[in-house]
């Protein structure tokens, strides 16, 4: 493969700083629970006021929110609750005789509570409001809590609005590591959460990152800057490929957007003009440092190649821009989501799609997907067995147990044997095996 433009820095920087910070904070809240939170809500915030958001206040904020941004959140809230739907539909709880006289079977079990952490910064993501709670709720999650960042007086109205059709149980007016350090030790409500999920900036990522490391709760994913491929053949539009790559440049200073393609004329014209699509747009900044500092183009001979380097690479999400999407669909096997054709653009899925934008990062969707239905739900399994049955299965892992040296376990095997066979006799030093060297 060849560079036509390649990334001036990397966006694995160490975390080690922001770590240490974030531990000490988390530390400060175990400790002092709801008194730390506040003192950091003023600080990080300006915030004084109650955290719990009042059924008062949040019909005030409902009503301020446009009737058409009402109806764009709803059929929103529509689409990826139905994919969220499917998707738990999708995994069945069943029940086999796998030997005569033995039961196994698997139960799903929603989550009790889950905490959906829904950024502030520069944008209103009321569709990360959605993509969170939502997935959580067609899970069958009792109680979900929604924490936001205040903006002046509040939450932001849309953000607000998002939260209460997908059903959000509790809101939290809160922020930052408090927010998910709130979640986590069930600070305000009482409940502290089975798993917390939603995107974040370093700072919140490290705190959920810690907190799932302790065991104190699951995570959805470990959220880095949103980054963004493109993989596009000859056939594709220079210019649909230069808007898209910069529609996710905007995210951040630090977001990467790559392109990946077997066509050097492509892979020139899109060069040439992404300086002129980011200057078209009305703040330009952001775009422009993250296609500088993080964009790159990499040109390879053929479509396997391609593959190959999108695999390395795993995008958060893959656009494929190409012949053949069938073909591009089978093979392409490490990415976050996968955007096929050019009528589906990475936009969509950010916001009314369906599928859900809270996706894997720095080469994490080599390993897994983003957030599903499926993260909200526990996967148990049972099991019967007949007194009959154990002549068979009291035995052979009696043997096994003491294959492996665990004389315990072949007991409790044994004791079976003696109690439901007492007229047979059982040579159990036949069983007895040396373990291994």
């Amino acid at each position: 493969m060849e560079y036509i433009k390649k990334a001036n820095l990397s966006a694995e920087g160490s975390s080690l700083e922001k770590r240490k910070i974030v531990e000490k904070i988390l530390n400060d809240i175990q400790d002092r629970g709801e008194e730390a939170v506040g003192e950091l809500a003023k600080k990080f915030d300006n915030w004084e006021g109650a955290f719990v958001l009042s059924d008062e206040k949040k019909q005030r904020l409902i009503n301020s929110v446009p009737q058409r941004v009402k109806d764009d959140i709803r059929f929103a809230h529509e689409q990826v609750a139905g994919f969220a739907l499917a998707q738990r539909e999708s995994l069945k709880e069943f029940e086999l005789e796998s030997h005569p006289g033995v039961i196994l079977g698997q139960k799903v079990i929603p989550m009790d509570v889950a905490g959906c952490y829904i950024p502030g910064g520069r944008f209103a993501h009321a569709c990360s409001a959605l993509m969170s709670v939502a997935t959580a709720k067609a899970a069958g999650v009792k109680t979900v809590i929604a924490c936001s960042p205040p903006r002046g007086e509040s939450i932001d109205p849309a953000v607000c609005y998002a939260m209460d059709i997908a059903g959000a149980d509790i809101i939290l007016e809160m922020g930052g590591v408090q927010a998910i350090a709130s979640m986590a030790y069930g600070l305000f409500t009482g409940k502290p959460a089975n798993i917390i999920v939603g995107p974040g900036n370093a700072f919140v990522a490290e705190a959920k990152a810690i907190l799932a490391g302790s065991g104190r709760c699951a995570i959805d994913v470990f959220a880095g800057p949103t980054e963004s491929g493109v993989i596009a053949d000859k056939t594709a539009d220079p210019m649909t490929v230069a808007v898209d790559l910069v529609s996710q440049a905007e995210h951040g200073y630090d977001s990467p957007v790559w392109l990946f393609t077997d066509s050097r004329d492509l892979a020139e014209k899109v060069l040439e003009i992404m300086p002129k699509v980011i200057a078209d747009l009305t703040t330009p900044e952001v775009a422009e440092a993250s296609w500088r500092d993080y964009g790159e183009i990499i040109l390879c001979e053929n479509r396997e190649e391609l593959c190959q380097v999108n695999d390395r690479y795993a995008p958060e999400h893959i656009q494929v821009i190409a012949e053949d999407l069938d073909w591009w669909r089978d093979n392409l096997k490490s990415y976050g989501s996968m955007f096929l054709g050019e009528g589906a653009t990475v936009a969509h899925g950010d916001k009314c799609s369906g599928t859900n934008h809270i996706l894997p990062t720095k080469k994490a969707g080599y390993n897994s997907g983003g957030l599903n239905v499926h993260k909200f739900l526990k996967i148990y399994t049972y099991q019967k067995i007949s007194e009959e049955a154990n002549r068979v299965f009291s035995a052979a892992a009696s043997r096994l147990s003491r294959v492996e040296g665990m004389e315990g376990h072949a007991r409790a095997c044994d004791w079976r044997l003696k109690k439901f066979f007492p007229e047979e006799k059982w040579d159990f030093e036949v069983y007895e095996q040396k373990r291994y060297s």
